[in-house]
């Protein structure tokens, strides 16, 4: 059901921005606001290489999250359950074996950066940052897509904001080492194409996470549209954080936490302090996601057999069980490195139950299907 046939006009933010905020949260997590995987995936092509490639990333993500979203629309599928019978059949739960494996690791992973930035900003024993978070998407994602969608608009502007005084302090502290590091940089070394692309693949999954805030869409056009700018906002963030990592090329790339690296050369105590929360809220909009997804999913498989939606105590009962299992269960019997080390087995799948499908069958079908009619294009 659209936003129009709810009785509500959608505003231009709920159409066009939000499904790219909520991209962007996903997406976001440790590494991304650590600098870990851009370091990963970036650095090792240089200035110019690593540009190249998150533009390359920028425009996968937009490419699909714009045939996502259309075909979301088409279909009327709002979660990914609903999603994937439409594109796959029966096939459809071959995406959800692999999402739930995906969950289990990035909730894991979430966690324990949660206790580690408790502990380092505020001395906290680290299982109590890893509950602070557990307990804050709980609540969050309790409350259903409304609240989340606020969530995802108020960090957003706490991380753009962020980012963009990053970048600032960046320039104002070592910004003739960034313009010497891009003066003097190489061509493009390394594949810089199969960096980019690597890092789109292993990401773009976010944008069946978020088809939940996808129902104030009320065309074609707003889905498309929605999509295409969904690359340049998850993406935004990075660059400017690329950038003034490029100011200590190449010896960057060795660093385990490039944003604390950097953070230490500003010298700029409280901003250090502001950035870790950041990191924080990061985490939460990112875990935020991938646990309302799976509300969704369960709530809509609930409705479909003609049950009322899932209430605050069933969602939140989810939420407890879903996060206890993968922040603190997984964790101490080792299946974070267990998952680990089958994640580019991970990657693959998603492309072939995903990617693979959505390019081929789903654009197929949105060339076949008209709009629909009762679109309401402003």
């Amino acid at each position: 059901m659209t936003a129009v046939a709810a009785g509500g006009r959608a505003s231009w933010f709920q159409r066009f921005l939000l499904p790219g905020f909520a991209l962007k949260a996903v997406i976001i997590g440790g590494g991304y606001a650590t600098g870990r995987e851009l370091a990963e995936y970036f650095v090792p092509a240089g200035p110019w290489g690593g540009l190249a490639a998150m533009l390359l990333a920028t425009a996968v993500w937009s490419l699909v999250a714009a045939l996502t979203f259309a075909l979301a629309r088409a279909l009327g599928a709002y979660d990914y359950r609903a999603f994937f019978k439409g594109l796959l059949g029966p096939a459809w739960v071959l995406f959800e074996a692999a999402y739930i494996i995906f969950v289990i690791l990035i909730l894991a992973v979430f966690g324990a950066a949660a206790g580690a930035i408790g502990a380092a900003t505020f001395g906290w024993p680290e299982p109590v940052g890893s509950a602070l978070l557990a307990l804050l998407i709980v609540a969050v994602t309790a409350r259903g897509t409304g609240v989340v969608e606020q969530m995802f608009k108020y960090v957003s502007i706490l991380l753009y904001t962020v980012y963009a005084l990053f970048l600032i302090l960046a320039l104002a502290r070592f910004g003739g080492l960034i313009g010497q590091g891009f003066a003097d940089a190489p061509p493009p070394s390394g594949d810089w194409m199969t960096g980019g692309l690597t890092y789109a693949s292993y990401n773009i999954v976010g944008a069946v996470v978020i088809l939940p805030v996808l129902r104030h869409l009320t065309s074609r056009r707003d889905a498309l549209v929605a999509g295409l700018i969904a690359g340049p906002l998850s993406m935004l963030p990075a660059i400017l954080f690329f950038v003034a990592m490029m100011a200590f090329y190449p010896a960057i790339g060795a660093e385990v936490l490039p944003s604390d690296y950097l953070l230490r050369q500003m010298e700029v105590p409280g901003f250090h302090i502001l950035f870790q929360v950041m990191i924080f809220a990061a985490l939460l909009e990112s875990g935020a996601g991938a646990v309302h997804a799976i509300n969704e999913r369960i709530s809509g498989a609930v409705e479909s057999r003609g049950h009322a939606p899932l209430g605050i105590g069933a969602r939140a009962l989810i939420g407890a069980a879903i996060l206890t299992g993968c922040m603190f269960v997984a964790g101490a019997i080792g299946l974070v490195d267990l998952i680990a080390s089958g994640y580019r087995f991970l990657a693959w799948l998603f492309l072939a139950v995903y990617l693979a499908p959505l390019l081929t069958i789903g654009t197929w079908r949105l060339l076949r299907r008209p709009p629909m009619l009762q679109e309401n294009v402003s």
